[in-house]
């Protein structure tokens, strides 16, 4: 007999995490602002270096299908919730739904464990990122360390944590929309100008020589792309939008996808003519090479850097929302005021702690990028390939005959076999990687 699940429509009404941080105020482009700053942010500019253990076609044909995969996806996400709103149940959290649906208390504890690992590492890499950009940009052989720059990053992380609700997030995420366009194009502009310049690189599309290792970057290649796409937060994006929320989302959802269809392709595709199986981890590298000239004008690429450096702030924002909102569910009372004295210092404390902790292993792990991707490899993929598609079809119960259901159950084989090889890819890049480790180091290990 399965473990009863929790039921929200009972602890809802004393909920201040749900009250104050998941306030249900948005309309559907704040939705898609939320989601546009979840998905399209700095890691797009490691496309190239995706495509780079796939090739052209393999890398086009990957890029597309993993698209089509997690906007099919996202959208049974949102006809699951719609589904359960139109029945008394407007669920808010992605932990809630899943137990809802498959009567499972495990799957609750199980969806909060991974969210939270997902979350808390997307917050600790966006200020190790934001601090390496600093640091290497301004004092990369200077008196100061990486970790003063993390320091800093951290200490603005605290300030901005303090918006109060992830709806209060909303202009600041139409302004990562814009950053994401900005930065996008100067550097799609300076890989053209990079592969038209007398110093472009020769060009090498050929893949590794032997089997074994071809098979390992095609699969780690997968991995960063479907990482790239992962989000994992959309019952909670979807929580911020007015009731009813049903049909928002879908709007949201392709506004999200209008903004990814021209930054995800063009940086691909520009990054990936120029420099070929030499493009680096992050394509800034490849167009500022350690040795020899910069590949682009340096204000360009400067603008660009700073572009990046601001929207990582935002995206740190969004991913924090899920730790904020569980929280302040247990600290917070509802029935004072968001701003009383009672629920804002619990809220000042809380956040700055939450934001300390994540500044110091970011300062003291300078290689989370690896452990990050087997996060990434064993957590965005149930969640956002697996989870989806299970619900809809315990919800709607597609006949057995029908397309919907042998897609369904295809793309969840096919992407628990792809997250079981990209985890034991990023595994294995960490143990290659291990004897660069050092804690506490002002070198970065891409």
């Amino acid at each position: 007999m399965a473990e009863e699940a929790p039921n929200p429509d009972i602890t809802r009404k004393d909920d201040a995490g749900a009250a104050f941080v998941l306030q249900s105020k948005g309309k559907w482009w704040h939705a898609g602002f939320h989601l546009t700053t979840a998905i399209v942010g700095p890691t797009i500019l490691t496309l190239p270096y995706a495509f780079r253990g796939l090739g052209w076609g393999l890398g086009f044909l990957c890029l597309t299908a993993m698209g089509v995969v997690t906007f099919y996806s996202y959208y049974l996400m949102s006809l699951v919730l719609d589904h359960c709103e139109k029945a008394g149940r407007r669920h808010i959290r992605f932990r809630e739904l899943a137990a809802d649906v498959l009567g499972s208390g495990w799957m609750f504890y199980f969806v909060i464990f991974v969210q939270t690992a997902i979350n808390t590492g997307i917050s600790i890499g966006a200020i190790l990122l934001a601090a390496q950009i600093m640091y290497s940009n301004l004092y990369p052989h200077g008196a100061m360390k990486l970790y003063q720059f993390i320091a800093m990053v951290t200490l603005v992380m605290i300030l901005l944590s303090q918006f109060p609700s992830f709806h209060s997030l909303r202009h600041i995420n139409l302004v990562s929309l814009l950053l994401s366009f900005g930065y996008t194009f100067l550097v799609v502009g300076a890989c053209i100008k990079a592969g038209m310049s007398k110093n472009a690189p020769q060009r090498d599309y050929s893949l590794e020589s032997s089997e074994s290792s071809k098979l390992f970057s095609a699969f780690t290649s997968i991995s960063i792309i479907a990482a790239i796409y992962g989000n994992g937060i959309l019952p909670e994006i979807q929580a911020t939008l007015a009731p009813p929320a049903a049909g928002k989302m879908v709007k949201g959802l392709i506004m999200c996808y209008s903004v990814i269809f021209v930054t995800f392709y063009s940086a691909a595709v520009s990054g990936y003519w120029v420099f070929g199986n030499k493009s680096n981890s992050n394509i800034l590298k490849s167009l500022m090479p350690d040795e020899g000239p910069s590949l682009a004008p340096v204000a360009v690429l400067a603008v660009a850097i700073v572009l990046v450096l601001l929207q990582l702030f935002a995206i740190g924002l969004v991913y924090s929302q899920v730790a904020y909102e569980i929280m302040e569910s247990k600290s917070a009372d509802v029935n004072q005021g968001i701003f009383s004295k009672r629920n804002l210092i619990p809220r000042i404390v809380l956040r700055s702690l939450y934001m300390i902790c994540c500044g110091f292993f970011a300062a003291m792990l300078p290689f989370f990028g690896d452990i990050n991707g087997v996060v990434g490899a064993i957590g965005f993929i149930p969640l956002d390939f697996v989870l989806p598609m299970l619900l809809y079809n315990m919800t709607h119960k597609p006949a057995r005959s029908s397309p919907a259901y042998w897609v369904n159950n295809t793309i969840i084989v096919v992407f628990t076999c792809v997250g079981i090889m990209g985890a034991f890819s990023s595994v294995r890049k960490l143990v290659l990687d291990a004897k660069q480790f050092k804690l506490f180091s002002s070198d970065v290990v891409d």
